[in-house]
């Protein structure tokens, strides 16, 4: 089936189609019969494009043919979340509701990778309104990991990183509200970033201010070279950020000699399985070979899930649109989605204003914090991949709170920081292990350039998952 192109990188994909080594209509054959092999299995993606992608991949051709101009994405295939809009294809949003929505118009994000060149495969599945940690809906059903298909390949971005695990697209746009680039990144083996938010602009709507598109790859530099095409000011965006001065695939090999790091096992209140946490200190410890200061130590910010901050938040965000389905509409929404309605709708502005405020709380923690570290280091999940709906509920002998087995993503959600996941080893089923790279605020440069380091010391991507048997179902 191809395999060499499936596991090509993204860079080395851009520069064979440009250098007219590779050609695009190849290529995009190849990865969608690839995707009718796997996907029945694994149901990453919700809608693969066939018509659409080979019509892009013969303009790409002729485009290489005739000398025309390049964008950087020229002929490399994309899948993008179905939360997004791309002119003329659904939007489902993962719900009933919205079965048969078509859109209008286009997710920023997604416009710019398909200006640049990019071949759209499909969208990919996600939760009912990305509300979940995991990926399973009322409409399309769950996404499976494509190490354990028993599994889940974790949310809401569960489908972005499960075609990506599986070798069925190079790029995946992601989103990040609450850990939802970083935590499948991590069940599934890739790489996941979450940029400084604003650095890659959004559309209206969702959880402003804490939701952050970003790419989900196999490779670091995949990740760079797609934040050169999605990130950069947007007028239509308020939150938006100026562009990066430079290429972050360019500064992706700068190294990070003398860097202090901070590794912290459990940011001082999280349950994390033994092994989960043995192999990430283990990663983290790898960083003093990279010419790093490493020391162990912990920001001091409570548990922003335990009290409720995110929750009172992003429910009442969501409780404002919610509100406004019809009692019909509401009725076709899952038990989320309802949770989300009863609890945002329940929240007093007092509420709101003193959630905000703690919110500004655990950003000053981490100013300060910074102040003394370029980097912090966590596991990025307490354990791996569990089966389908089956969350755990104990790590080493201690009982989990509600969503307990997610403690580290959130906070970064709130501050806005750029954090992501970096493959760092697999635990004795299997599994693959995320190791959880947080730096200061606009520094996405730096912590690419960090992950990237890492990779290098210690390579993941030719470690595949063995998906004969899912190719046999």
């Amino acid at each position: 089936m191809h395999d060499e192109f499936a596991w090509m990188p993204a860079t080395e994909v851009a520069a064979a189609v440009r250098a007219r080594k590779l050609s695009p209509v190849e290529l995009t054959r190849a990865m969608l019969e690839r995707i009718g092999a796997l996907n029945p299995a694994l149901n990453a993606y919700v809608l693969v494009t066939h018509d659409m992608a080979m019509q892009q991949a013969r303009a790409a051709e002729d485009a290489v043919i005739r000398g025309d101009d390049l964008g950087p994405l020229h002929g490399v295939p994309v899948s993008i979340k179905d939360l997004f809009d791309v002119a003329g294809l659904p939007t489902t949003k993962g719900s009933r509701v919205y079965a048969d929505n078509v859109a209008s118009g286009y997710e920023y994000s997604a416009k710019r990778l398909l200006d640049a060149g990019a071949i759209h495969l499909g969208k990919t599945n996600t939760p009912e309104f990305g509300f979940l940690p995991t990926t399973e809906n009322l409409l399309f059903g769950a996404t499976y990991n494509p190490w354990d298909i028993t599994r889940t390949s974790g949310g809401s971005s569960g489908g972005s990183a499960a075609q990506v695990a599986a070798g069925m697209g190079q790029l995946a746009l992601g989103s990040d509200g609450g850990g939802s680039i970083r935590i499948p990144a991590s069940f599934c083996g890739v790489f996941g970033i979450k940029p400084t938010y604003g650095r890659v602009p959004r559309n209206p709507g969702g959880w402003s201010t804490m939701t952050h598109r970003g790419p989900i790859t196999r490779t670091v530099s995949d990740a760079a070279l797609m934040l050169d095409v999605i990130a950069g000011r947007e007028p239509s965006d308020p939150y938006s950020v100026a562009d990066y001065p430079g290429s972050f695939l360019a500064d992706v090999d700068r190294g990070i000699e003398g860097l202090r790091v901070a590794w912290s096992p459990d940011l001082g209140y999280a349950i994390v399985e033994p092994e989960v946490r043995a192999i990430c200190e283990r990663a983290a410890r790898r960083f003093e070979e990279l010419g790093c200061v490493v020391e162990e130590a912990a920001p001091g910010f409570p548990n922003p899930s335990a009290d409720q901050t995110f929750m009172i938040l992003a429910a009442t965000s969501d409780a404002v649109w919610l509100s406004e389905l019809t009692d019909e509409q509401r009725g076709q929404i899952g038990e989320p989605a309802k949770l989300f309605l009863e609890q945002g709708g329940k929240t007093s502005g007092t509420d709101y204003v003193r959630a905000n405020l703690r919110r500004m709380k655990v950003w000053e923690t981490m100013r300060r914090f910074h102040e003394a570290y370029d980097l912090l280091l966590t596991p990025t999940l307490s354990v791996t991949a569990f089966p389908v709906g089956r969350p755990p509920t104990h790590a080493g002998g201690l009982e989990f709170p509600p969503f307990g087995w997610s403690p580290f993503t959130v906070p970064f959600n709130l501050t806005g920081q750029p954090a992501a996941s970096v493959p760092c080893g697999f635990d004795s089923r299997g599994l693959p292990v995320g190791l959880h790279v947080v730096g200061r605020a606009y520094e996405d440069s730096l912590v690419l350039r960090a992950c990237r380091a890492f990779e290098q010391a210690q390579p993941w991507a030719d470690r595949r998952p063995q998906l004969d048997a899912v190719m046999a179902t």
